[in-house]
């Protein structure tokens, strides 16, 4: 277990503006957001119904895609925008599988820092880091990154619920994690659309906007271009909560829409 990554950067916690990562942990019923972030996701719940089975779908789908990668031999993951600690972690689910796996989370928000200790509390067949870095710094992230993963070997790079939060930008960006990374590693993708409930994620989005916060929902052909040239993994790009469904993830389909899809693929 290491836990460097989590000593290197201040921590200077913004309240007078809401963050991603706190506004989802108060849907999440977490206690690590501020009346800021709270308002926030109060005015949103009040305009999009389905965000708190939306923020609960997305926390299942990277269990079971997790899950699913370790399983098929991944050892090594990567979490970039892993937000606040909500159990059962990545590295919970990867390690339960797979004892000597590799975890390193990365967000940009000091509270995520201030938490990293609690996810860096793994096995001790595996190891677990933390990385302060913004998604969109690709050289600081992965040269960090690489302390505790060895990039010759497959990695599963984990996108759960953050393209939203960026621009048409993040096509390239995330095609320039994969360059990084090498065949045999694994993309898990989730992504709010307004395909399936466009009056609410519009007002939702709006919400985000006038808060300062970017928000870009994407269609299915839009979110379909972040897996172009690599093996999609069944069932395909699906609403989150039908990616290789458990019993748990069928009741939260039988509550509503959850407007966000996901997809999982194989650099080949």
């Amino acid at each position: 277990m290491t836990g460097s990554e989590a000593g290197q950067a201040p921590v200077r916690i913004d309240t007078s503006r809401p963050h991603p990562a706190r506004v989802y942990d108060w849907w999440l019923g977490g206690k690590d957001n501020y009346p800021v972030d709270e308002e926030l996701a109060r005015r949103i719940l009040a305009v999009d119904g389905t965000v708190l089975r939306g923020a609960r779908a997305n926390r299942r789908f990277m269990q079971r895609a997790v899950r699913a990668a370790a399983e098929s031999g991944i050892r090594q993951f990567l979490d970039v925008g892993t937000g606040i600690p909500t159990e059962p972690n990545l590295h919970q689910v990867a390690q339960g599988v797979a004892p000597e796996a590799k975890v390193v989370y990365a967000d940009n928000d000091p509270i995520v820092l201030r938490h990293a200790e609690a996810l860096l509390r793994g096995t001790a067949e595996g190891s677990t880091a933390y990385v302060h870095a913004d998604v969109r710094d690709l050289e600081t992230l992965l040269s960090q990154a690489a302390d505790s993963l060895d990039l010759g070997r497959p990695v599963a790079l984990s996108l759960v619920a953050l393209t939203h939060y960026l621009d048409d930008t993040a096509y390239e960006l995330v095609r320039a994690y994969l360059a990084r990374l090498v065949p045999g590693s694994w993309l898990i993708l989730s992504q709010v659309t307004p395909d399936l409930s466009p009056e609410a994620i519009e007002n939702a989005a709006n919400q985000f906007r006038r808060s300062g916060t970017p928000f870009f929902p994407r269609s299915l052909p839009e979110f379909a271009r972040f897996f172009e040239g690599l093996e999609l993994l069944g069932p395909g790009l699906i609403p989150v909560s039908g990616w290789r469904p458990e019993p748990e993830d069928v009741a939260v389909q039988a509550e509503g829409i959850v407007p966000v899809y996901a997809g999982v693929a194989r650099k080949s």
